[in-house]
């Protein structure tokens, strides 16, 4: 469970703040940051609107940003201009009991600037839905079998879930270690919330797709699998999806494919099995960076993953020549509902002694999800 702690009158404040304009907004945000200097980190998610991203102390991936604030010793408050589950995670690695016990007890204040900035992915796998689920496979297969792993986009009680029963959170950068740590403690594996990052990373282990059952926790019975699919299961994934890689079609990629014979396609392993199939890289928003980074001028890339970043990547490497693998918008409307006006109300209130919107994981669900946190730290 994750307690939140608001103004009342947020509402009103954020509006007061939608009257300004962006460059004013931006000085009072430095402001802030001179007053506060390192006893107050930023931290900007590779998808978040670039307003946002020039402000921030810190940009990267979900789990990178949260391990970078938790150790460092100067921060005194955080803000994470991300989504809820992020924000979680950055609360209990900076408050865990041994950082607690070097600050005398002393909480760091995780602040999300906008508490409805949620993720839809994480919101497809619910803590009752995964205990419901885990034990109707009890009744069908020997369920210490199992060992059960959850993508870091997932909320602290799906974590906490996890760490209960033995199980591992991973990121999209290290699913493979930790389906290969999960094997050798077990025979099964469960795992949620995204279908994709699991079918893409088991089938590359060389796992059938017919011992990969989809689990749909909608479904009244056995999450609509058969009985004797369930045996026969490998891995058992959960029908979730990340609304912004589930876009990109392979008719995207035939699109650039026929249009620019000598691209190269690079996609995020949230992309459907046909998509992944079909590119010439797979992998994490830091391995697509580094891909695009270490590349030599001309080379020219159509990429599979959040707008944002691509079109970030278009200005830093213009020697390249860098696509949207998509004609549609893939924007990720959560992130982009983070902006200077809630980010500067955010530091504002923060410097002013009243911080607004602290995301502050409840203990014992804290305990388990770093459990499983902590065996993600020791395959990665």
């Amino acid at each position: 469970m994750t307690t939140s702690s608001s103004s009342s009158t947020s509402k009103l404040n954020i509006s007061c703040y939608e009257s300004l304009d962006n460059a004013e907004l931006a000085e009072r945000i430095r402001r802030v940051k001179a007053e506060m200097g390192p006893r107050l980190l930023i931290l900007g998610h590779h998808y978040q609107r670039d307003e946002v991203i020039e402000l921030a102390d810190l940009r990267g991936d979900s789990y990178g940003l949260s391990e970078q604030a938790a150790n460092n010793k100067d921060c005194e408050a955080i803000v994470f201009c991300g989504v809820h589950f992020m924000a979680e995670t950055a609360d209990m690695l900076a408050n865990r009991p041994e950082r607690l016990a070097e600050r005398d007890g002393r909480r760091v204040p995780v602040v999300l600037p906008d508490l409805e900035a949620g993720c839809s992915l994480a919101d497809m796998a619910e803590t009752n839905q995964v205990e419901r689920c885990w034990a109707e496979l009890a009744e069908v297969i020997d369920i210490d079998d199992v060992t059960p792993i959850t993508y870091v986009n997932s909320t602290a009680g799906v974590k906490a879930f996890c760490g209960r029963r033995g199980g591992i959170v991973c990121t999209s950068a290290n699913a493979r270690a930790a389906l290969d740590w999960a094997f050798r403690q077990r025979g099964r594996v469960l795992f949620f919330p995204d279908q994709h990052l699991g079918r893409n990373t088991a089938r590359a282990m060389g796992i059938p797709l017919e011992q990969m059952p989809l689990w749909n926790p909608k479904q009244p019975a056995l999450g609509g699998i058969p009985t004797e699919a369930v045996r026969r299961a490998k891995v058992i994934l959960w029908q979730g999806f990340c609304c912004v890689h589930q876009r990109f079609t392979p008719h995207d990629v035939a699109h650039f494919r026929a249009k620019y014979p000598d691209i190269k396609i690079i996609v995020h392993p949230e992309c459907m099995m046909e998509v992944a199939d079909m590119a010439d890289a797979v992998g994490s928003t830091s391995f697509i960076i580094r891909a695009i980074e270490q590349s030599p001028p001309g080379t020219r890339w159509a990429v599979g993953t959040e707008q944002n970043l691509v079109h970030r990547l278009r200005r830093e490497y213009p020697d390249q020549e860098i696509h949207l693998l998509s004609d549609k918008p893939s924007i990720c409307k959560t992130m982009s509902m983070i902006d200077l006006p809630r980010l500067c109300w955010s530091v504002e209130t923060l410097a002013a002694g009243a911080p607004a919107n602290v995301i502050e994981v409840e203990p014992e669900t804290a305990r388990w999800a770093l459990e499983a946190l902590k065996r993600m730290l020791e395959v990665r």
